[in-house]
Order: structure tokens, then C-alpha cells, then sequence
């Protein structure tokens, strides 16, 4: 109970944009949900209440650690979730809209170097033991941004294994180069260009599909792609936090995005460490 009161007292002391963003997409998601119930597809029932749940963590994060999101970095973590989620995964834009996983991989590159950017920035700012240069922060951000998108790969990769999902999705290609297209064995590519359509077969000869249009590239182009705008979203703003470190005042773009901490306890304890060698002294 006393969990509940604190979130309930975080969630009321959240700036009021950002309680309004966050009623609205979880009424928005609810409907959802209830349509989704009397459609009996009770796995997208279950995208609903993950979506929920994930809206809700900067409350938990502020309750639980202290540590709270920005106005401006609150609001896109619940119009990501949303997007991705509800209009992405349950709405189909996914396939309505063929940019539309590259706009999300973008941000979350974004968003991702923008929490890794933070939690460094708290070090520098908060203890005299830690100070790092400014580009040292910048590139601490961008490796921690693309192993946040490594991971996701792997995590789709993983699906499309165990579970026969399609998470990597397919590309059609209309070229081939693999040396396991050599007769002879060797290590040598053999190119095969202008595919028109690919036929499958079972191993008894019978027809399973016919890819129209070229070959099924499986997930590989998928994952590289994501990689490449998770990439573009972390160099963007690995390069305005190490601005935002130069000049505070100047750039304050990037200060929207990065998160704070309510009870800094490093600079304390730094303190206390600092006095406590002075007297053994």
C-alpha cells in the first residue's frame, strides 16, 4: 500500500503535460484493449497491458530511485510506447507504413543515448572523484545507445528462432551472392542477378510458395537497417549532449532529455569519504 500511495504521489507531482499525454494514451490503449477482447485476440489483450505498464515507468523510476525524467523525455517514452506497441504492432503499421520501424529504431537510438548520456552525466555532475571530458560522455552515450539496439537484435533474432516469429522482417532481393552457389565448392561467390520469383519445395517435390518478385532475404537487411538508424539517432544526440556539457546555457536542447536524480547522494558521500580521510590523516 505504501508502493502504491508513492506512486500515486509521483504521478500527481508530474507536470501536468505530462499527466495529460499519459491519461490519454492509456484511455486510448484501454479501448483498445476492450476491442481487442470481443475480437478474442487475447495476445494483443496482452500488448495492451505490457503498454500500460511501460507508460507507467517513469512513475516507478522517480518512486523507486529517485530518479526522474524530464518533461520533454517522459512524454516521447509514452508516445514511443504507443506508436510502437499499439499503432505498430496491434494497428499494423508495421506493414501499412514501410518507414515506420525505421522511425522508431531512429528514435529509440535517440532516446537510448539520451538515458546512457544521463546516467553519466549524474557521475560528473555529482561527484568530485569522476570527472569525464566531454567526449568521453559523447561516446560512453553512443556505445551504450547501440548495445541497448544489439540486444533488441538479439531479442528479435530469438523469436523469429524459438518461436517462429517474423520480428526480422524479409526483404525481397533480386540478388544473390553466396559461395554456396559454387559447384565446385569453392571459396568463391557466385552472383546471381535479376531474380524474377522463387519457388519452395518440401522435400517430396511438392510446391510450397512461390516468392513473387525476386528472393526471400531473411531478416539480415531487417536487422542491419535498424542497426544503421540506431546508430544515426545516437549520433545525434551523442553530439548535442557533448555541446550541451560545453555550454549549458547555450545548448539546452539536449537538456530536455536527460534524466535528473531528486536525492543525490554521491556528492554526501563524497564529502563524508574526503573528511573521513582528512582525519585518518
Amino acid at each position: 500500500m505504501k508502493c502504491f500511495d508513492q506512486l500515486k504521489e509521483n504521478y500527481h507531482s508530474s507536470k501536468k503535460s505530462c499527466v495529460i499525454v499519459l491519461n490519454v494514451s492509456v484511455a486510448v490503449v484501454l479501448l483498445v484493449m476492450i476491442r481487442q477482447i470481443f475480437l478474442g485476440n487475447f495476445q494483443n489483450v496482452m500488448l495492451c497491458v505490457l503498454s500500460i505498464a511501460l507508460m507507467y515507468i517513469p512513475v516507478f523510476l522517480k518512486s523507486k530511485t529517485g530518479i526522474t525524467l524530464p518533461n520533454v523525455l517522459e512524454i516521447a517514452v509514452i508516445v514511443f510506447v504507443f506508436a510502437a506497441e499499439i499503432l505498430g504492432e496491434i494497428s499494423n503499421f508495421y506493414n501499412r507504413i514501410p518507414i515506420w520501424d525505421s522511425i522508431l529504431h531512429t528514435t529509440t537510438g535517440f532516446l537510448a543515448a539520451s538515458v546512457g548520456f544521463g546516467l553519466i552525466d549524474l557521475l560528473n555532475t555529482h561527484s568530485k572523484r569522476i570527472q569525464m571530458t566531454p567526449l568521453f560522455v559523447a561516446l560512453t552515450s553512443f556505445c551504450f545507445s547501440m548495445t541497448v539496439g544489439v540486444v533488441w537484435e538479439f531479442f528479435e533474432f530469438s523469436g523469429d528462432k524459438l518461436f517462429n516469429k517474423d520480428m526480422q522482417k524479409d526483404r525481397i532481393v533480386t540478388t544473390v551472392s553466396s559461395v554456396m552457389l559454387n559447384p565446385s565448392g569453392e571459396n568463391k561467390e557466385v552472383v546471381v542477378k535479376n531474380i524474377d520469383h522463387t519457388v519452395l519445395y518440401d522435400k517430396d517435390g511438392n510446391e510450397l510458395a512461390v516468392i513473387e518478385g525476386g528472393y526471400l532475404d531473411v531478416g539480415i537487411t531487417d536487422t542491419m537497417k535498424d542497426l544503421a538508424v540506431n546508430m544515426i539517432g545516437a549520433v545525434v544526440f551523442s553530439a548535442a549532449g557533448f555541446l550541451y556539457i560545453h555550454r549549458r546555457d547555450k545548448y539546452k536542447f539536449a537538456e530536455g532529455f536527460i534524466i535528473t536524480i531528486d536525492n543525490p547522494h554521491n556528492e554526501n558521500e563524497d564529502t563524508e569519504n574526503e573528511a573521513l580521510t582528512e582525519s585518518n590523516l
